[in-house]
């Protein structure tokens, strides 16, 4: 019996078979070595009625572990208003088709448009593209298109004060591209910049990809910077969180050629791991060279405002092997999701969020330095909503960050080295929360000593 489902009957499967000179199924798979088969039933569970589905998902739901989030490192867990999945739900921005079209598709141009236009003013830069798959894939992406404006040079310096996840996506890329990487050493928790003139001095640089903050959670300052990388005729490329642009520095104004990294902070959920959103912005001289979608503004046959598609002849799907990026796609629902945060935020709402994040996060480095486990990696350094502290106790520290996450509820930070974890405290995280994350890091502390001495 034809499944429901399966729009094909016997008579039209029959007849392609013939077609293709076979007599049943079965032979479609006649080279398939014996060993591969499958001859059991698959391992499918029987049917559910609505309410037994519903039911099953709440209880594997309640199965994640709820933790209190004081991690960051490229990844956190800010506000956001209640409002926004009702307004991304709206049938005119989750318009059915890609936008090719411009006829049928202005809902979905509109609001990429609208991300553009909140990305550049964030970014300080001339163009913004309509948004990628993440922060990682954004940067390497960044790379590549440095490598491509310079043409006969293959050479990219990077921070080592860069967070090691975009790194390693960065060298992925190069190593299948033919590009050379090579890492500015740090000096103090920052960039060594004296390093990175002698590096540039070679001549054949085509890009220095940086961090604000770093790793660390630092604000690094560059000043001067860009003079010298153009001076060597290389790119600049930094990179941010993109909700701290609100309050730092935009790479704009540091003078960089390029701005990509993560807009996961513009009060995305965390979600376990996803979905994020990468995003790109450039000086007007490398539109051309810029990866993915740009949405433009125009009229129509009668007058009225309305959005296309531009730039197109750079595109994937035209270009192909010449293409300039290995993505052509974007994070469509997470670029409007961008987009309404930001709308409903304002400058002031994304002021007060890093402010606010700010507030916390040196309160709990007061807190933990109280516990005398904990003192501030770089006390020196100013940091934002981030830092790093260096860890003091007689435990091993991942044994104790896994007691705090199972036995205490707290996702105690980022672990990066045997004696160093990164810490952020956003908005969310209340002061009561603060002073509970400390006082479990004392007991977690102490269980654990006391279970080492008697073994």
């Amino acid at each position: 019996m034809i499944h429901r489902y399966f729009p094909h009957t016997p008579e039209d499967i029959a007849k392609m078979l013939g077609r293709c000179g076979i007599e049943n199924l079965d032979d479609l798979y006649a080279d398939v070595p014996e060993s591969l088969m499958l001859r059991r039933d698959y391992d499918v569970p029987s049917q559910m009625s609505e309410d037994e589905v519903r039911r099953y998902f709440k209880e594997l739901a309640e199965s994640n572990l709820q933790s209190t989030c004081f991690a960051g490192y490229g990844f956190y867990d800010h506000y956001a208003p209640a409002v926004i999945n009702h307004i991304i739900s709206r049938s005119e921005f989750l318009t059915a088709y890609t936008p090719y079209q411009p006829e049928i598709s202005q809902g979905t141009l509109q609001y990429i448009f609208e991300y553009q236009t909140m990305m550049t003013e964030l970014t300080g830069l001339y163009v913004s593209n309509a948004s990628m798959y993440d922060g990682t894939t954004a940067v390497a992406e960044a790379v590549m298109m440095a490598v491509a404006n310079a043409r006969k040079r293959n050479r990219v310096l990077v921070s080592s004060t860069l967070n090691y996840l975009y790194v390693d996506v960065i060298n992925t890329y190069a190593r299948y591209h033919g590009i050379v990487v090579d890492m500015i050493p740090e000096k103090d928790g920052v960039t060594d910049l004296d390093a990175m003139e002698q590096m540039l001095a070679s001549g054949d640089v085509a890009g220095v990809v940086l961090p604000s903050p770093n790793c660390y959670g630092i604000l690094e300052d560059y000043t001067g910077v860009a003079d010298k990388v153009h001076a060597a005729k290389s790119l600049l490329i930094i990179t941010a969180p993109a909700s701290t642009l609100g309050v730092i520095k935009s790479p704009g104004e540091w003078g960089a050629d390029i701005a990509a990294g993560e807009a996961q902070s513009l009060g995305m959920p965390l979600n376990f791991g996803g979905p994020n959103l990468g995003y790109m912005c450039c000086v007007k001289s490398l539109i051309r060279k810029l990866p993915g979608r740009i949405v433009g503004a125009t009229t129509d046959a009668d007058g009225k405002r309305t959005f296309v598609l531009t730039l197109q002849a750079r595109e994937q799907h035209i270009r192909r092997e010449k293409a300039t990026s290995n993505i052509c796609s974007n994070q469509g629902l997470m670029a409007l999701y961008a987009a309404v945060y930001l709308s409903l935020m304002g400058p002031e709402g994304l002021r007060e969020v890093n402010e606010i994040s700010c507030a916390r996060t040196h309160y709990m480095v007061r807190k933990l330095e109280e516990t005398g486990l904990f003192e501030p990696m770089f006390p020196e350094r100013p940091y934002l909503c981030e830092v790093a502290m260096r860890y003091n106790g007689t435990v091993d520290l991942d044994i104790l960050l896994q007691t705090l996450c199972v036995d205490y509820g707290v996702l105690a930070g980022v672990q990066t080295d045997d004696d160093c974890v990164v810490l952020c405290a956003t908005e969310k995280r209340t002061v009561e929360e603060i002073d509970a994350l400390a006082e479990a890091f004392v007991s977690a502390h102490n269980d654990l000593k006391d279970i080492n001495s008697q073994n």
